[in-house]
């Protein structure tokens, strides 16, 4: 979707405030402040807080598919691949607070869980296709059933909120990059 300069200073205002503060406690009057706009131009592109939220998180993942895709078909060693996959969910985690993940993922009562539920559905066969591909070229274990490793990973997102690791790692984010390392590479030895 093709954003003009006052939407897209909305939606990347309100990106910072939710990954900082989480969705809930960021406010209408807050983003439009920040972003410079009035409530009649906010409400003239997002009819509320929620639909801009799940604008947040497409555009998020049209980012994020459109930044694998080059990954994968890139001409790249797999190692590197790997690597820039690795580095990819770093960057893509780095400034969320707890706050944001709690208010997405355990989300009830405003369908956002849902949204994201439905988002993810459609971007994992998009990966899938991609994995399949880096699969059929031999940069990918041929062996790794990729519908699992969306389906386990999809399941342990929980784990961000554990207070002992959250203790042992300090940030989601980090136990997000653990749970990564440990998809990409398994216990075995590798080179750093």
């Amino acid at each position: 979707m093709s954003m003009n300069k006052k939407q897209r200073s909305i939606t990347n205002v309100a990106k910072d405030l939710f990954y900082k503060h989480g969705f809930k406690r960021v406010s209408v009057e807050e983003i439009c402040k920040t972003a410079k706009v009035s409530k009649m131009t906010f409400y003239k592109y997002y009819p509320n807080k929620i639909e801009l939220a799940k604008a947040v998180y497409d555009n998020l993942i049209q980012d994020g598919i459109a930044k694998m895709h080059k990954i994968i078909h890139g001409n790249i060693p797999p190692e590197e691949k790997l690597q820039r996959f690795l580095m990819l969910k770093i960057e893509s985690t780095n400034d969320i607070s707890i706050e944001f993940m709690q208010d997405f993922y355990n989300d009830t009562e405003l369908g956002l869980k849902e949204f994201i539920m439905e988002r993810n559905e459609k971007v994992k066969d998009t990966m899938i296709t991609d994995f399949e591909f880096a699969q059929e070229k031999g940069w990918f274990n041929k062996d790794v059933d990729f519908n699992l490793m969306f389906s386990v990973s999809q399941r342990i997102m929980g784990l961000i909120e554990d207070p002992i690791l959250l203790q042992k790692y300090g940030s989601p984010q980090l136990i997000i990059i653990a749970i990564t390392n440990l998809f990409m590479y398994g216990i075995g030895p590798r080179n750093k």
